[in-house]
């Protein structure tokens, strides 16, 4: 059935959902890029990218914002983590979260509104990415933590639910036993590693 599902794509029946399970760098040189890297150093942002075209030619020995990256090849990648193409576009908005606080053992539901803003029917792939902002190793930037399939008419809007437990977001400390710390904790909803729709919660100490 592959070349019937490969013409149904090519001619509009269906619209692709499929999303990359891996990042694909612009060139080389980046290598290697991915989406759940760890905080060290100095790690760029739109804020603080100095690219080497936008420096003038006769320009004095300067830092360039100090943050590490590829000066010829920049900080971004070709395609994030996540990212599909489909023959409609999505918009997220309004993400928000059922508590602000929980105890080690509770369970978190993270929210956000999802609209299919073209004129065709189409799958999207929802992702909750989550950051521990401290921990006793280092935390990734961020980490998937849950996606959901959903099936939108042109232009409806749903509703997607995450529900994130604090088992989810343990990790191994320095005695390589499995921990659920206290601490702030941010999370996304978006359709790839490069959402930028945030909200935060902490986890508390239940003792």
């Amino acid at each position: 059935m592959g070349g019937p599902a490969i013409a149904d794509l090519l001619f509009g029946v269906e619209s692709p959902s499929g999303k990359l399970p891996v990042t694909f760098p612009t060139m080389v040189g980046q290598i290697p890029i991915y989406y759940n890297q760890k905080m060290t150093g100095k790690p760029p942002s739109p804020d603080t990218v100095v690219l080497i075209d936008d420096i003038d030619a006769h320009a004095p020995q300067l830092s360039t914002g100090m943050t590490a990256y590829h000066l010829d090849a920049g900080y971004a990648p070709l395609l994030p983590f996540g990212y599909g193409l489909s023959y409609t576009d999505f918009d997220y908005q309004n993400i928000r979260i059922s508590l602000q606080e929980i105890s080690i053992g509770d369970t978190v539901t993270i929210s956000a509104e999802l609209t299919n803003t073209g004129e065709v029917a189409a799958v999207e792939v929802a992702q909750l990415y989550v950051r521990d902002l401290v921990g006793n190793v280092t935390r990734p930037v961020k980490e998937l933590k849950g996606f959901r399939r959903v099936h939108l008419e042109a232009g409806q809007t749903v509703t997607v639910d995450f529900e994130l437990h604090t088992d989810d977001l343990a990790f191994f400390g320095r005695d390589m036993k499995l921990i659920v710390e206290p601490g702030q904790f941010h999370a996304w909803i978006g359709g790839s590693s490069e959402t930028q729709l945030r909200t935060e919660f902490r986890i508390i100490d239940s003792d």
